[in-house]
């Protein structure tokens, strides 16, 4: 833990270090994936992902994503006895991710959601399991509900093959995956492109989950920051009699800066991701320590947010603290909720977007009360409430 030690992890991809997760990930994700390939496979397949996070694309995902926040939030205030906002938002963003990155049509959404999210959840409890495929064994669980994934999503990857994106028309992730493997030599095979594709599902959904639930909760538990933000949005023109005449943009939601430290705040108390995996490719040293050839070397999100000497009082919330300009040394590497280097997080501008709508639509539409106070957090493998944060949503007149 620590920023230089985080730093010279981080900035020694493939010199020192290489990414490595655990057999059971590897098998069941796939190792032609993103997180698991090396090189110049890992930039190529890097650079084909980041055309669906482009700005141009991001702009085009906004209604979409508006579409879904609203109707969800409509849900939350119906039910009179509350909502698990937890389960509620997984199933929130996995819609999201099936549509944004997969492509999959609003009325083909509904029809596979429970399967996929029952398969989806199967898959990822067994994710960090023991690496033997027996009947009955984690892995085996995890790589039949991995198998049910895949055959969803090879129905829609013949479907796109067979009818060609209209010219105009918005590319989800997997369009634009399916499009550069044909302009290549060495074309992606079926299997590649549902490995590849199961892996943007699982990125697109769990972690922007995660981060939606521990804002639920900050903002019921601090009402001074909720406040704040409904400031900005009202100097926005986001709140109050004209604020439905307003459309949504990335360049609006990026001039909520306050809002925007809300989301950095949550994300360095709360990171969604509690640590990465890298495995030593020669001995070196780090903070005095020999780190032996093909030691594994973990390295903590959280315990590095915790040392930071940048967040003095780092167990109160306090979003102005992200006002001030993000330092531009090795400090940097204090707040990592990301990651960092080769291997950054390739959603990120997505999910800042994502949960810039989310708290949009969260605040201007709704108050709400934690019905079991301040919950108790886990890892498995993202962070979340262990009850599942039971809440009751009221509406607010935003006036």
């Amino acid at each position: 833990m620590g920023a230089e030690n985080v730093r010279q992890i981080l900035q020694a991809e493939h010199r020192l270090v290489v990414v490595q997760w655990p057999a059971s990930v590897r098998t069941i994700l796939g190792s032609d994936t993103l997180s698991n390939v090396h090189g110049t496979q890992h930039k190529n397949k890097k650079k084909a992902i980041l055309k669906a996070f482009s700005r141009e694309a991001l702009e085009n995902y906004v209604p979409v994503i508006q579409e879904e926040v609203r109707a969800a939030v409509t849900d939350w205030l119906r039910s009179e006895a509350g909502v698990l906002v937890y389960p509620e938002t997984r199933r929130l963003m996995f819609r999201i991710a099936m549509r944004i990155l997969l492509g999959f049509e609003p009325e083909q959404t509904k029809t596979d959601e429970q399967e996929l999210v029952e398969a989806f959840e199967e898959m990822i409890k067994n994710l960090f399991s023991l690496p033997i495929d027996v009947p009955f064994s984690g892995l085996y669980r995890g790589l039949k509900a991995r198998n049910l994934i895949h055959a969803k999503i090879e129905e829609n990857i013949k479907k796109k093959i067979e009818h060609c994106a209209d010219e105009g028309k918005h590319r989800d992730a997997l369009q634009l995956l399916i499009e550069n493997s044909r302009k290549k030599e060495e074309r992606l095979s079926m299997q590649e492109i549902k490995e590849s594709a199961t892996e943007l599902l699982f990125g697109g959904h769990e972690t922007t989950a995660s981060t939606a639930t521990s804002l639920v909760m900050f903002l019921a538990l601090h009402s001074d920051a909720l406040r704040k933000i409904r400031q900005e949005l009202r100097e926005k023109g986001l709140l109050g009699i004209q604020s439905q005449e307003k459309r949504l943009s990335v360049e609006l939601l990026e001039q909520l800066k306050y809002t925007g430290c809300v989301i950095k705040e949550t994300l360095r108390m709360n990171p969604p991701v509690p640590g990465g995996f890298r495995v030593a490719l020669k001995t070196f040293e780090l903070n005095g320590y020999q780190i032996p050839k093909g030691w594994n070397v973990i390295y903590s999100i959280c315990d590095t947010h915790d040392a930071a000497h940048q967040f003095p009082d780092k167990q109160e919330f306090r979003p102005e603290r992200f006002l001030a300009e993000a330092p531009a040394d090795s400090s940097r590497f204090s707040y990592i909720p990301f990651g960092g280097g080769a291997r950054r997080c390739v959603g990120k501008e997505f999910a800042k977007v994502l949960l810039r709508i989310f708290l949009v639509e969260l605040t201007t539409r709704c108050n709400w009360t934690l019905l079991n106070g301040p919950p108790t957090m886990k890892t498995g493998p993202t962070v979340y409430p262990v009850d599942h944060l039971p809440t009751r949503f009221s509406s607010y007149a935003g006036y």
